[in-house]
């Protein structure tokens, strides 16, 4: 930055750069933790391009990390059953379920995810790990005793452990 006769002259737009598209700006505002921005960019980028997997995932996961269970189950059964899924969506949906204390089901879409990612996913293991201690000592747990928190890791990827 350098000083002009009028002041600091401060770094212009470049208007011959690209610009950013909507699902990018979610994205990047999920990483950021400002999931309700996230989501009035996932909704411009539908207006102007419709609505596909990508999009439908993205604000489902900004719905998850706004606590939004059922909104973002929605979104994400939409994301994984109208397109082909992906292995983060899937486990996404999966962390959902886990949330609703609905640990057999989680168990399912968790083993696809983990299947479609051939196992590399560190992420999905751990969350096929917990789905399946939960759903094997269900009959032991208190759901009251069973107390999770979302951990984002990644772009879009959450992760459940024991809050505490």
């Amino acid at each position: 930055m350098g000083a002009s006769d009028e002041g600091l002259d401060a770094p212009g737009v470049n208007l011959r750069g690209d610009a950013v598209g909507g699902v990018e700006v979610g994205h990047r505002l999920i990483a950021a933790g400002e999931y309700e921005l996230a989501i009035k960019a996932f909704n411009r980028a539908a207006l102007a391009d419709g609505f596909d997997a990508e999009i439908l995932s993205g604000l489902g996961s900004a719905n998850l990390g706004l606590g939004r269970l059922g909104q973002a189950e929605a979104l994400l059964r939409r994301a994984t059953t109208e397109y082909d899924p992906h292995p983060e969506d899937l486990n996404n949906l999966g962390v959902v379920l886990l949330n609703q204390g609905r640990d057999s089901e989680a168990v399912q879409i968790l083993r696809r995810a983990f299947a479609l990612d051939d196992g590399e996913s560190t992420l999905i293991r751990d969350n096929l790990r917990l789905a399946l201690a939960n759903f094997e000592n269900s009959d032991s747990l208190d759901i009251n005793e069973a107390e999770y928190k979302l951990v984002r890791r990644g772009s879009s990827d959450f992760l459940i452990s024991t809050a505490g």
